[in-house]
């Protein structure tokens, strides 16, 4: 249960034109978003922040989905997981033997070279901020600075959404088909 209540945005008709518009974008209003509306600029921010690291970067949708689904498996983060799988990752190119598979990564059969120097840079932000140079240098032999840097935002966001979610508890909404 969420340690802080969900807004009912039917009940705060000052909340009625943001809420609309994350609702629209998303398909609805989720959990996380009816708990940030008790601050509007925060979740205002949040759904900004979303929006730009998941559908105005350069990287591949497939790409996207593999580091989402390793930080929310590594981090055994459910609430991701049941947003990710199987609607969004399998839609944007990740099977669900894939999506199985990033818990243990390095032992699967699947992941290309860059896939999986991703992965490794991924696993290095996860563990700390210090990421090793032979991690960086081998995710800069398959990835751009823009690339790079646009990684590294995902992964903060996604590590940053894990602590927010977990700390207030936020519900995880019935899986999406």
């Amino acid at each position: 249960m969420a340690r802080i209540s969900y807004i009912d945005e039917s009940k705060h008709p000052e909340l009625k034109e943001l809420a609309g518009r994350i609702a629209g974008i998303r398909g609805g209003l989720i959990n996380i978003y009816k708990l940030l509306l008790h601050s509007p600029t925060v979740a205002m921010t949040w759904f900004e922040q979303i929006s730009a690291i998941r559908w105005k970067t350069k990287l591949s949708p497939r790409l996207r989905e593999i580091a989402i689904v390793r930080i929310a498996s590594a981090a055994n983060y459910a609430y991701a997981l049941n947003q990710h799988v199987p609607r969004i990752a399998v839609a944007d190119g990740v099977t669900l033997e894939e999506c199985a598979a990033l818990k243990d990564w390095r032992a699967s059969k699947f992941f290309n070279e860059a896939e999986r120097a991703a992965l490794a840079y991924v696993d290095a932000i996860i563990a700390g901020p210090h990421v090793p140079d032979d991690v960086f240098n081998a995710v800069r032999k398959h990835y751009d600075e823009r690339e790079v840097v646009e990684l590294t935002v995902l992964a903060g966001t996604y590590i940053m959404h894990n602590r927010v979610f977990t700390a207030l508890r936020v519900d995880v909404e019935p899986a999406k088909g």
